[in-house]
């Protein structure tokens, strides 16, 4: 059988409960106090904020389906450059040596030598042409000779650059270049 409750004891439980109650409802009101104390002005600055990085995540949004839609481009244009630019294995070297000799007699430059080191780019698909060459003239050729680098039909990439005297007072150019060819 079930015993009752003294009565003093729910007095003691009522009292607590009331006082946890009280707690709450004073806990409560501090918030509320809290929340009317920031304002509209600070809501209004708030929403603002708001309101722009929402434009600045939509506008994120719209360059990402820009790039989406251009990626079927940007993969035909380096189909593209990668035919167009980079030389065929078979012809690679005779290529660039000839290309080098007529951009260098075009300028009026003597060049020395050309030598070639080849080095497979696995998984790029790629033989990457490492070339030194030296060509001598007064300043305003080799100028002409460089500029004959930038607008030849082969793709090329000035790796290092090196001036000396030459000779009877000219200027002697020493350059590392790079090319790449198909594999």
């Amino acid at each position: 059988m079930m015993e009752k409750i003294p009565w003093r004891i729910w007095k003691i439980l009522i009292g607590v409960a009331l006082a946890l109650l009280l707690a709450l409802d004073i806990g409560l009101a501090f918030i509320l106090w809290q929340g009317s104390r920031e304002g509209e002005q600070s809501l209004r600055a708030q929403r603002d904020r708001l309101q722009t990085q929402e434009k600045l995540l939509q506008a994120d949004v719209q360059r990402g389906r820009k790039i989406r839609a251009s990626l079927p481009q940007v993969g035909k244009d380096c189909d593209a450059f990668y035919h167009e630019n980079f030389l065929s294995p078979e012809t690679a070297y005779s290529s660039v040596e000839s290309d080098l000799d007529a951009i260098a007699q075009k300028a009026g430059l003597r060049t020395s030598g050309i030598s070639f080191k080849r080095t497979a780019l696995k998984d790029h698909g790629v033989t990457e042409i490492s070339m030194t060459a030296s060509v001598e003239g007064s300043y305003s050729s080799i100028i002409q000779f460089i500029n004959g680098l930038e607008q030849s039909k082969n793709f090329y990439l000035l790796n290092d650059l090196r001036l000396d005297s030459g000779s009877a007072g000219g200027i002697r150019l020493k350059l590392e270049l790079l090319t790449y060819s198909r594999t």
